[in-house]
């Protein structure tokens, strides 16, 4: 027999009696750190909301940003491993300033041995070390801007600064006005490129992933102005958005995937590529475009020399593309809510092929689109491209880059992380060089719905007790550390990503409940489409949508790295008689309260348990109440399924003695 008593009921249980308690275990008096003049002080955010970041969580009427168009035409030189291209850029300063000069990312400058990133990367290398002592680069050719009437160019000397380039403009950008920028570049491609990009060679050809491969606008914002923190390797990127058209010229002989809509299909398919391609799109199983037995069967490309695939993307922050001879093509229908539809695709060497690896990739793409969309927010590309190759994981609009060694639940989980990230920041636009918990953590949490979700389940593996995660979450910095400044990996995986997944998750199970969750979760996913949050404003939106003052855990989870203890630290009956009632004594010793369940057993067999708001510790950190007990109590746990990381959960239980 088990036992709920609820807020209301027990409230009424305090008010209305006032039995003559005997104590028959006494309560320990140990040290606390808790003060909840820290967990609940009424001033938590910088600034009141305005008109242009409101106070519940959304863009305001004078909300504003400026957006990024890109014309880009690029060659790959597969003999030398190099990059060439030119790129025009059109920026729309829809800012109220006017901007002597504007920013762009060089992001390729990291692997010149002269980089910052070089220079900040430890003895030990790691995932974000220049490996082999690579030496590569922008070259920049020439900078121009751009006549937008005579389309006269007029060179302008470019200011490089490691991972930055500021440009001083020939006369003001107005509010309103348009800005067009002519830059021709090209670098040299590595083979590592701190696992964001590079090159692989396989038994049937290299092949080539490409991003970060051209000059990009910074943001200009309401919140710093000019965003041009350096891209050391760790912190990832914040971007403008726009709509991206972009040719890339290839050898005849490989076969290319790419950010967006390939909008040439007849140009560089085969007919019968093209026709397979046709019934990928009404197709909810996997269809072959080009075999394992067809990747050196020169029949399928449809000619020789070399050939330009042509893509255009709108409404994105960025574009990538893969290429290679050896690649292997499947693809299937992707059925969105709205009724609309996309298409789901897998390029990957022969050495991937299998149902237990990249055989399912294509299944896994659609499975992991499709449950996003209807949780969140509706896939909105015309493709996902999933490309097997060197890089082990990493995401952009509609591709991402996965290891061609992953397998089975490895490429599920990898899979289904990329492609979250198409929520996660390519939708809702966080700044990612500073925040790296709005895009990495919140893309943990979606995916271990998603898990549960997937195939009945087939790779969920749910989290039965967040006891062992005590020491890492409150052993390191707080979330709110910059992704580069973050000391080991272990830290940057725990802040980056589970612990700002697991405190979602707390919040969605054991502080607000999923309906109120979810609600508020797709009340900031969809006022922040497209547009650039701060974590104050994700604050704000969740607290508007929920109904709840959240303070003290953005204090302690997100802000802090407040630890939780709770601990039962007595047990008292009425007139010293169990069957009239007992008075359970808990604390909260360390800085971070939670709303808390106690469950009691009695002597006689029976259970029930007790659900308490976070309200209980705004006066202090003991809390008593009453239980209606039969029998005398032979045990009381508090957080009896150790949903809570509790730094010392030996205390959480107390035993009749």
């Amino acid at each position: 027999m088990r036992k709920l008593i609820g807020f209301m009921a027990l409230g009424g249980l305090l008010v209305g009696q006032q039995p003559v308690w005997a104590q028959t275990t006494p309560a320990t008096t140990t040290t606390s750190n808790y003060d909840p003049h820290d967990a609940f002080g009424p001033l938590l955010y910088p600034s009141f909301g305005d008109d242009q970041r409101t106070a519940d969580g959304r863009p305001g009427a004078k909300y504003w940003q400026n957006s990024a168009d890109y014309q880009i035409n690029a060659r790959l030189d597969e003999v030398n491993h190099a990059l060439s291209g030119t790129v025009v850029v059109t920026y729309k300063n829809n800012s109220p300033n006017a901007l002597p000069f504007v920013w762009l990312q060089m992001d390729q400058n990291i692997y010149s041995l002269k980089s910052r990133g070089v220079a900040t990367t430890d003895l030990s290398g790691g995932r974000w070390a220049n490996r082999d002592q690579f030496d590569g680069g922008y070259t920049l050719h020439s900078v121009e801007v751009v006549d937008a009437t005579t389309g006269k160019g007029t060179a302008v000397d470019p200011l490089v600064s490691d991972t930055r380039m500021q440009l001083k403009l020939p006369s003001e950008l107005k509010p309103g006005g348009t800005l067009k920028l002519k830059i021709v570049y090209d670098f040299k491609i590595p083979e590592y490129g701190t696992d964001r990009m590079g090159r692989i060679e396989t038994k049937n050809g290299w092949i080539y992933e490409l991003a970060q491969w051209y000059p990009r606008m910074c943001v200009y914002d309401n919140v710093l102005g000019w965003n041009t923190q350096p891209y050391l390797g760790q912190g990832e990127f914040y971007l403008e958005y726009g709509t991206i058209d972009y040719a890339v010229n290839v050898p005849a002989d490989m076969i290319v995937g790419g950010s967006g809509e390939l909008v040439n299909p007849k140009e560089v398919l085969t007919p019968t590529q093209q026709k397979r391609l046709a019934d990928a799109r009404v197709s909810d199983k996997t269809v072959m475009i080009r075999s394992a037995n067809e990747v050196t069967d020169a029949s399928s490309r449809p000619a020789s020399g070399r050939l330009t695939w042509k893509f255009h993307c709108a409404n994105t922050r960025d574009v990538a593309w893969a290429a290679s001879k050896a690649f292997v093509w499947d693809a299937a229908r992707m059925n969105l809510p709205s009724g609309k539809k996309s298409l789901a695709e897998s390029l990957y060497p022969v050495e991937s092929v299998g149902d237990s690896a990249w055989g399912r990739g294509t299944e896994y793409t659609k499975g992991a689109i499709e449950f996003y969309s209807k949780y969140l927010y509706e896939f909105p590309y015309p493709s996902a491209t999933n490309v097997g190759g060197r890089v082990g994981g990493m995401e952009y609009p509609g591709i991402v880059f996965c290891s061609y060694r992953s397998r089975m639940r490895g490429l599920w989980g990898v899979t289904s992380h990329e492609f979250g990230h198409t929520w996660f920041p390519m939708i809702v636009g966080s700044n990612e060089r500073k925040y790296a918990w709005m895009d990495e953590g919140f893309n943990t949490f979606i995916n271990g719905v998603a898990d549960s979700a997937f195939d009945n389940g087939e790779y969920f593996r749910p989290v039965k007790s967040r006891t062992g995660m005590a020491r890492a979450y409150f052993g390191v910095d707080p979330m709110l550390t910059l992704p580069d400044a973050m000391r080991s990996t272990m830290a940057w995986g725990t802040l980056s990503y589970s612990k700002p997944g697991s405190g979602l998750e707390l919040l969605r199970e054991e502080i607000l409940g999923k309906e109120r969750f979810d609600y508020a979760f797709r009340y900031y996913v969809h006022n922040w489409a497209f547009k650039h949050p701060t974590p104050w404003d994700f604050f704000h939106a969740i607290e508007n949508a929920s109904g709840e003052n959240l303070d003290y855990f953005w204090r302690g989870w997100f802000l802090n790295s407040w630890k939780i203890d709770f601990a039962v630290t007595g047990v008292e009956y009425v007139k010293n008689d169990p069957t009239q009632g007992a008075s359970i004594t808990i604390e909260c010793k360390e800085k971070l309260p939670m709303p808390v369940t106690v469950e009691v057993t009695e002597s006689n067999g029976n259970k029930g348990r007790v659900q308490l708001p976070v309200e209980i510790w705004m006066k202090g950190g003991v809390w008593k109440f009453h239980y209606s007990s039969t029998s005398a109590l032979s045990q009381v746990t508090i957080d009896p399924d150790n949903r809570y990381p509790d730094v010392d959960p030996n205390n959480n239980t107390w035993k009749a003695q």
